[in-house]
């Protein structure tokens, strides 16, 4: 792994205060980004539409998700969401450190 991206539908200097909240070391591989037009968001289509989670966050949130991305090839992509639970709050799992894992030892 060469590096791991957490990316929001926010702004450089909210992700900046998130990654030092987080104790994230510049030097790391873990890189906080901003989404702060919500293009790459829309561009992997996993933008938050469903009403009750934007009426309560706002429009144009992402959803929670894990990707994994090999010289530019999307590998695994898994979006936490349901029904009942569009904003994958209640099973985060899929987009958790845990399932990445599974999937990458199914891809090696």
């Amino acid at each position: 792994i060469d590096e791991i991206i957490v990316f929001c539908v926010d702004n450089a200097a909210v992700m900046d205060a998130w990654a030092k909240d987080q104790g994230i070391d510049e030097k790391g591989i873990i890189f906080f980004m901003g989404d702060p037009r919500g293009e790459l968001t829309k561009a992997l289509n996993v933008e938050l539409t469903h009403k009750g989670p934007c009426e309560k966050l706002g429009p144009g949130r992402c959803k929670r998700f894990s990707a994994f991305v090999e010289e530019g090839t999307i590998k695994s992509f898994n979006v936490a969401e349901a029904d009942d639970d569009p904003a994958g709050d209640d099973d985060p799992y899929v987009s958790c450190v845990e399932k990445m894992m599974v999937d990458l030892e199914e891809l090696i």
